[in-house]
């Protein structure tokens, strides 16, 4: 019988090194000056509904409530990931546009280019062209990833105006804001925290940070055969492994094991926030290391099976914090009696400098050891939620039962199943 476990090197933080309280910072590039640009428009209920459908659409998307500047420009109203989505749909030769463009009479980048323009007009010499400098400055400010972020966007009346601010920088908890007037009139400066985000109506111009993640919604979204829930069947992966089938059904009903096993993460639960308000919810990344359904007997079996990593990505939103979210995706999708052990790994996204998290996976056969490397990629910057090693005595024995690990609970399932 062989028996397999992740042991953690015991020099993680060599590979990891340890990340030095962050120092006071500016804010990003871009962000005061957007927002104070922003809140000398005129926008009213058109614009608004523009950046709600686009916040929408990131959410959809498995994103935070975030507008970027490059797809405000491009196609109004676009919420990250959908102007790729729209041209995989449309075809060849669509992309940065899209079969799912909104309809605006005066969209929001209409009333951006020309306050611009306005202000280049106002300050330009007889030789210079306003409108190459009003180009090159949304250029810079596209390239830099300078967004509106909506926080609780779902709170919004419909009518009401922002209260608008941006990132100070520096793990600040409140910041000043300007609040707009159905009129046009002139504008109220204020004190915006998050519990004004909360209650009210602000959007937050900062820099995304997650734009070029692929989190587990987005995913199930560009592949197909990722599929989603069916009545409450949770269809797990991309080979559409589901254990549905009516003898599976009556194998599991009746205690027998179907002979096939499935590891889901079927509920995900973060009980707070990682990161400051200004800066939007969290990305959590989970994964497991492991060895997919190990049957050999000899050292010989060895070269034939290769450790792997399943790696899954998560936004949680601040208003989501303590709700249990559906995850329903797979872990491992041959998860046998002989997985004694795996390597598992939860982390917040913060960025920074690839590392790694070098792990060992040990094989007995006949009494004998063998080991097995793995590696875990994991960014310097990265909250380490959660890591260590799970035993398949352990999940059996939780299977569809709530963990706590760390700041988050998870809970998984050991499903049996059976081909159609």
């Amino acid at each position: 019988m062989a028996l397999f476990w992740f042991a953690a090197c015991e020099n993680l933080m060599d590979e990891i090194p340890l990340v030095a309280p962050p120092m006071p910072s500016d804010p990003p590039e871009g962000v005061e000056e957007t927002a104070a640009l922003l809140s000398r428009l005129p926008i009213g209920t058109e614009q608004m509904q523009e950046v709600f459908d686009a916040v929408q659409s990131s959410c959809d998307n498995g994103f935070d409530e975030e507008y970027l500047l490059a797809d405000l420009l491009a196609e109004p109203g676009s919420g990250v990931g959908e102007r790729q989505l729209n041209a995989t749909k449309a075809g060849p030769g669509t992309e940065g546009g899209g079969t799912g463009a909104r309809k605006y009479s005066r969209p929001l980048r209409d009333l951006l280019r020309s306050a611009m323009l306005a202000e280049e007009e106002t300050k330009a010499s007889d030789k210079s062209d306003g409108a190459a400098e009003v180009e090159e400055r949304i250029s810079r400010l596209c390239g830099s990833g300078v967004q509106i972020y909506w926080p609780y966007s779902e709170n919004w009346d419909g009518q009401s105006l922002p209260v608008i601010t941006y990132d100070p920088g520096a793990e600040l908890k409140s910041n000043r804001g300007w609040r707009l007037t159905a009129d046009g009139g002139a504008m109220e400066e204020v004190q915006v925290d998050e519990e004004m985000a909360r209650s009210g109506c602000v959007w937050v111009v900062n820099s995304n940070e997650d734009s070029g993640l692929t989190p587990l919604a987005y995913l199930r979204k560009t592949d197909p055969t990722w599929g989603l829930p069916d009545h409450g069947t949770v269809v797990v992966g991309p080979q559409g492994v589901t254990g549905t089938s009516p003898e599976s059904i009556r194998q599991r009903a009746s205690g027998k094991s179907t002979g096939s096993k499935t590891l889901l993460l079927k509920k995900f639960t973060a009980k707070r926030n990682f990161d400051n308000w200004f800066c939007g919810g969290s990305e959590f990344f989970i994964k497991i290391g492991k060895v997919e359904d190990f049957k050999g007997t000899t050292e010989a079996d060895l070269q034939r099976y290769k450790p792997s990593i399943t790696d899954f990505m998560v936004a949680v939103k601040r208003k989501d914090i303590g709700k249990e979210l559906d995850f329903n995706a797979l872990l491992v999708s041959e998860w046998t009696d002989q997985l004694s052990m795996c390597a598992f790994l939860i982390t917040e996204d913060d960025g920074g400098t690839i590392g790694k998290w070098d792990c060992n996976a040990v094989v007995k056969i006949n009494s004998k050891s063998y080991g097995l490397e793995i590696s875990i990629p994991v960014n310097s910057k990265d909250d380490i939620v959660w890591r260590g090693q799970l035993s398949g005595k352990y999940i059996n024995a939780t299977s569809n039962l709530t963990g706590h690990f760390g700041d988050v609970d998870l809970v998984f399932e050991v499903l049996d199943y059976s081909d159609f």
